[in-house]
């Protein structure tokens, strides 16, 4: 789904175009149990992927379903980087299978995709389409006593994504990002098809950091050896469920996403074995859920939350907000300054039952959108919903107690674009 033509280099340098699609989709302290269904129909051959990762108790099973190759098929976007690495090389030889290496990088592809190229030429960046070549690299980290930083991504990158690859450069030795729209986070009717991918821009975004050491950009094969429908009542396979904390706030509106969320970063640690992983306060239940996940799989991983990097007026950088119109623009800091009043109205009026608090956001939000509806605007804003819970539990509350840690949330729509947005009370980081 990255829209673009694959390229290949000659040895003289000279670049050919050659198109080809490609399967790239990517969607505390209480006592949240991982849900374990039994297989139905389950097919016992096991993938070299498959055996690679270890058995675990928090794995479900689906039954049996067809592959929706039309919400899959992608085109990777690797021109940027064969024409840096052609240009670098001068008479490096490129193709669906070989690919120039360092001692610590390699990047061959047994597939008749053309894969990135996986070796670090004047101070590129390796780019990894194959788990088997990310594990060598790894390996190299390991034996050199390196320690690993993770960011995981669905690309489209902005200040926010690359906010957390230069923290994470300050507190490891080598930062690994991944670039990977997860399908599994995404409903029959959500925007996978419309969700951007930019590989080209996100290459150079890194690259201009100076901090990410290896970018891996998996194939939807590998990641979901059985497929992955969209339709969960026709997916198959092992999933990850953090009970207790996936159901409310978001997972209301979309019960299948946090399912999605946990089981691609647990196949993701498995993969890339950080020490420390990196991720964005703005999804705030989504850090709550992960860091439970840790603790409850027990995975040998510090999880950083970073706080929301955010535009000059407030709003909460996100890779959806391109889908904005410049009339949409304006008004869509709404949520954040909702959110902030009904923080003043804790920190400064004194404010801790519900109501009260929430009070004024829902007054901004209901006169933003009596606004663009007078204005006669070709979109309509509504609301979502508001939260107010617990910081460990996520439970919905009514009356916030004295220095009580909680997460104030809610997300709108504004046309067909919506937006998630959260502050803490009472406590610095999730």
């Amino acid at each position: 789904m990255f829209n673009s033509a694959v390229y290949s280099a000659s040895a003289s340098g000279r670049m050919s175009r050659q198109a080809r699609m490609y399967m790239a989709c990517i969607p505390i302290k209480s006592s949240p149990c991982l849900l374990v269904t039994p297989a139905i129909s389950a097919k016992r051959s096991i993938s070299t992927f498959n055996r690679a990762i270890p058995s675990i108790p928090s794995i479900s099973t689906q039954p049996s379903g067809s592959l929706h190759t039309s919400a899959l098929t992608s085109a990777l976007t690797v021109a940027a980087r064969a024409r840096q690495v052609a240009a670098a090389t001068k008479t490096a030889a490129f193709s669906s299978s070989v690919s120039t290496a360092s001692s610590m990088d390699t990047t061959t592809s047994s597939s008749a995709t053309a894969a990135p190229a996986g070796s670090v030429v004047g101070g590129e960046i390796p780019v990894f389409d194959s788990i088997a070549k990310f594990r060598e690299w790894r390996k190299d980290m390991i034996r050199n006593n390196k320690t690993v930083g993770f960011v995981p991504t669905m690309g489209a990158l902005h200040e926010g994504h690359l906010g957390l690859v230069k923290t994470a450069s300050q507190e490891c030795d080598a930062v690994v990002v991944s670039i990977f729209v997860n399908p599994a986070q995404f409903a029959p009717h959500e925007d996978l098809d419309r969700y951007p991918r930019t590989f080209d821009t996100d290459y150079a975004s890194l690259a201009s950091t100076k901090a990410c050491a290896a970018i891996l950009l998996p194939k939807v094969s590998e990641m979901y050896p059985s497929g992955i429908p969209l339709d969960r009542s026709q997916q198959r396979g092992a999933f990850v469920e953090v009970q207790g904390l996936s159901q409310q706030m978001e997972g209301i509106p979309r019960p299948h996403f946090f399912r999605g969320v946990a089981t691609i970063v647990t196949k993701l640690f498995n993969v890339v074995q950080p020490d420390r992983a990196y991720f964005g306060q703005k999804d705030a239940q989504q850090c709550v859920v992960l860091r439970a996940m840790i603790r409850d799989l027990l995975f040998p991983i510090t999880m950083r939350a970073i706080p929301t990097t955010r535009e000059s007026d407030g709003l909460a950088l996100s890779s959806r907000n391109r889908y904005l119109t410049p009339e949409m623009r304006k008004v869509s800091t709404l949520l954040f300054r909702a959110i902030t009043a009904a923080k003043e109205n804790i920190v400064v009026h004194g404010a801790h039952e519900r109501e009260n608090i929430l009070k004024p956001a829902y007054a901004i939000i209901e006169q933003t959108a009596q606004e663009v509806k007078a204005q006669g605007l070709p979109f309509e804003v509504r609301l979502d919903y508001l939260s107010l819970v617990d910081v460990e539990t996520l439970g919905e509350l009514q009356v916030l107690g004295a220095n009580q840690p909680a997460i104030l949330s809610g997300a709108v729509y504004v046309g067909d674009t919506r937006l998630i947005d959260n502050v803490l009370i009472n406590v610095e980081e999730l």
